[in-house]
């Protein structure tokens, strides 16, 4: 195309404004570029927007101002432990020696802002596995402070909010759900209740940001400061290949389409596969369930518009394609359904365990939600376990919650009429009615219950590894994890798997500069978020497994961009991050 067809030039396209995009966005403009985000939606965040927030980060900053030890050199050896071969990549190194510098900067030039997660082990108890510090996640944030704009931010799943829309955050669950147990935790209860009433007269929603949420205000907040223009409502429908790489694209907006020209390349943080259905079935495993968390928006538009010009994707090396979550499918008031992730807090809690058609445990039910899928796939292998699910006394549910049903829910009735949950008096008539085997259900509830007894799980070892221990109950003895399940009535819910996000993706080198099928780098075209595939190969480390690479590789995509010398004289390397922060300073 030549110079006279563009309608604009400049010198980024960001494509996408999920975490990964927003980053990639204001380091771009921080850096004095002139950058143009592209959103196809009237909403940022995307998938992040509804995360924990979490990132994983070896050896940062913040957990080591909070008192925590941590360091690269463990974090490569727990790598090298649980990926193999894959973890001595250029882009585990790049990633392990950048991250915590570029988590400093952006809390140094923005007003993206993280504190450590505290305890929040690894996922796997494993030589270099690090049980605190290594996790970090943002402050919270005032949404206020975007006037308008918050509107913009795409809200949290919903049942993740309290009264319609109140964030809360896991330190917050102790006070609201004992509000009325000392005068401390009234009165916290009561500022944030009065909070949301507030924010209730003026906004949708409540605007104390948490978690995921606050992470993406943050970052939207930055980029407002710094006058960077978003095309909402606009996508990227063709990028445009020259003789020296990828020079463009054509985008269509509301008031019709622009050849935008830009001279320092293209970055895709689309999302990934998301709700492609095409690319589901090439890359998930088989039968695919069919449910995403990915955000609505997501439509495998990065990777699709890639391939075409001829990007390189692997999904031999990334195991199931995903990383994944238990997920039940809620039923909404105005006829709609949603879905629930079962991440931590109700299956590791004592008295709960998961069955398959068969009625048998087929996992450690305080293991990390990935891997809880990961053995869903292999169980169904021998019985069905699409859906499996989660089986335990009504008073269990009552002391600790199980998914949608909160704490302190002593009649399971109005759940059950929404079909949300199944009770019986008996586990013989709950397992005919959720149609798995009685025999085999009422097998493993006894040898639960005497596991229970002696605190040692000899099938699956729940309550044997640091992350089942973290999110059982501590004051629950002598094992956190186990209670017997002898004493109806009894309750059963079913759960499916879902992806919370990609692993199969653009295939990149540690510039997070797209590959093509015979290796080489596609100049101009950079990929990160889930539209860059995992450098963990389809291993879940720990909390913030995604939004960790996101930034990070985000933030090497513009400094490698920062490099290009024009055309056709190509890239140079990447200057250090560490330099550039000097330079800054």
């Amino acid at each position: 195309m030549s110079a006279s067809n563009w309608d604009r030039t400049i010198d980024l396209l960001v494509v996408g404004a999920g975490a990964a995009g927003l980053a990639a966005s204001w380091m771009a403009s921080h850096r004095k570029l002139d950058v143009l985000l592209v959103e196809k939606t009237q909403q940022i965040g995307g998938t992040a927007a509804t995360s924990a927030g979490s990132l994983w980060i070896p050896g940062n900053a913040q957990g080591r101002r909070a008192g925590f030890e941590d360091d690269a050199d463990s974090a490569q050896l727990y790598l090298q432990t649980l990926q193999g071969e894959s973890a001595g990549s250029e882009a585990v190194k790049a990633y392990l020696k950048d991250g915590p510098s570029i988590i400093d900067y952006l809390e140094q030039h923005s007003d993206v802002q993280f504190v450590a997660a505290g305890l929040h082990p690894d996922y796997n108890d494993m030589p270099g596995a690090s049980t605190k510090g290594r996790v970090i996640v943002p402050k919270p944030f005032d949404g206020r402070l975007l006037g308008e704009d918050f509107k913009r931010v795409r809200p949290p799943i919903a049942e993740f909010l309290l009264f319609g829309g109140m964030m809360v955050g896991k330190p917050d669950l102790p006070a609201l759900i004992g509000r009325y147990r000392s005068l401390a935790n009234f009165v916290y209860a009561g500022k944030l209740m009065s909070r949301f009433i507030v924010d209730r007269l003026r906004y949708p929603r409540g605007t104390r940001l948490m978690m995921g949420n606050a992470l993406v205000a943050r970052l939207f907040y930055s980029l407002k400061k710094q006058g960077v223009t978003t095309l909402f409502g606009s996508s990227v429908a063709e990028l445009v290949q020259g003789p020296d790489g990828v020079e463009g694209a054509i985008v269509k907006t509301a008031d019709g389409v622009l050849r935008i020209r830009a001279r320092r390349g293209v970055v895709l943080a689309t999302g990934g596969m998301g709700h492609n259905p095409q690319l589901r079935a090439e890359f998930l495993p088989s039968p695919v369930a069919g449910r995403s968390l990915a955000a609505e928006g997501v439509t495998g538009d990065g990777i699709s518009m890639a391939r075409r010009l001829g990007a390189l994707v692997d999904p031999a090396a990334h195991r199931e394609g995903a990383f994944w979550t238990p997920v039940s499918v809620t039923p909404r008031p105005d006829g709609t359904s949603g879905l629930f992730p079962h991440l931590l807090l109700d299956r590791a809690k004592p008295g709960v365990m998961a069955v398959n058609a068969a009625g048998r445990r087929f996992v450690n039910e305080g293991c990390s939600y990935h891997d809880f899928v990961s053995a869903m796939y292999a169980s169904n292998k021998v019985a069905s376990t699409l859906p499996a699910w989660l089986v335990c006394a009504s008073s269990t549910v009552r002391k600790y919650g199980l998914g949608h049903v909160y704490p302190g829910t002593s009649d399971l009735s109005a759940h059950e009429r929404k079909g949300y949950v199944i009770t019986a008096p008996t586990l013989e008539a709950l397992a005919r009615k959720i149609g798995v085997d009685p025999q085999g259900l009422a097998e493993s509830a006894r040898r639960m219950t005497d596991y229970a007894r002696t605190g040692v799980d000899l099938e699956f070892g729940k309550g044997s590894t640091q992350l089942s221990r973290a999110n059982g109950d501590p004051d629950h003895k002598p094992n956190p994890c186990l209670a017997p399940i002898d004493q109806g009535p009894f309750c059963a819910m079913a759960v499916w798997p879902a992806e919370i996000a990609a692993s199969t993706g653009l295939e990149t080198d540690e510039h997070a500069r797209v590959l093509d099928t015979g290796g080489a780098p596609v100049t101009g075209l950079y990929a990160c978020g889930n539209d860059m595939a995992s450098i963990f190969k389809g291993t879940y480390p720990g909390p913030g497994t995604t939004l960790g690479p996101a930034l990070v590789f985000a933030w090497r995509a513009v400094e490698h961009a920062m490099g290009m010398q024009g055309r056709p004289d190509g890239c140079i390397a990447s200057r250090p991050v560490q330099e550039t922060a000097e330079e800054k300073s």
